[in-house]
């Protein structure tokens, strides 16, 4: 059975996320298509994507290398954010659905409740999810995917620290869904603009130097675990 280059691409994508590929590091199609049991033409297609994406350039006599940003590049990137957040949440106002509320009003009280008995861990989680549903509701793909490749390039190039007032912040979650089902465009895109900025505030850039880079996963060191892929 030919596996899905998006599986492939998910799968690799994931993994540059997490750290088992170092900034820099060569990708070759053989190593990639043993470590992940495919074929190497899947690999190819999802290197490309990748490539697009920002994840992996193509350097001469080295070939496919996991990109290495620089701070501006990552800075940019909660710009973006910072922008495309608010868009996302007015035009939840208009278009969302009442699975969508749903959702929301339902992560909001798990938010709530995780918050006040400081379940950190929880709420990084669970924040994920809210946001992730709240650009789902926006009704446009176009948004949709430039958030959730947002997502995916913010989680590799910084951490985020637990924030200092995790009950305000998921009061802020709560004002955002009531404009939502309101339909209150301008009062949801001001909501989270305000809350987006707040957020910003505790990522802290992961870019590796010296004893930060020798605690990074190996990839020799653990087997991937990607049993979809190995049908």
């Amino acid at each position: 059975m030919r596996i899905p280059a998006h599986s492939v691409c998910t799968a690799i994508r994931d993994d540059i996320v997490a750290g088992v590929y170092e900034r820099g590091s060569r990708l070759t199609e053989e190593l990639l298509a043993r470590r992940y049991g495919v074929s190497r033409v899947p690999v190819r297609e999802a290197l490309r994507t990748l490539e697009a994406e920002g994840f992996v350039v193509t350097r001469r006599h080295a070939g496919a290398c996991v990109a290495e940003p620089t701070e501006q590049e990552a800075s940019d990137l909660l710009e973006m954010r910072m922008l495309l957040e608010p868009l996302a949440a007015s035009r939840a106002a208009q278009r969302r659905t009442e699975a969508h509320l749903k959702v929301l009003r339902g992560l909001v009280r798990l938010g709530q409740e995780r918050a006040r008995r400081g379940s950190s861990d929880d709420l990084r989680s669970l924040g994920g999810w809210f946001h992730e549903t709240l650009a789902q509701a926006s009704g446009s793909p176009a948004l949709i995917a430039m958030l959730t490749q947002l997502r995916h390039k913010i989680a590799w190039m910084y951490t985020v620290e637990v924030p200092t007032g995790p009950v305000e912040s998921w009061a802020e979650h709560g004002a955002i869904v009531d404009a939502v089902a309101r339909g209150d465009g301008e009062r949801a895109r001001a909501v989270t603009a305000v809350h987006t900025e707040r957020a910003t505030a505790a990522h802290r850039l992961r870019f590796t130097v010296g004893a930060d880079r020798a605690d990074r996963v190996r990839t020799s060191q653990h087997p991937v675990n990607m049993p979809s892929l190995r049908h």
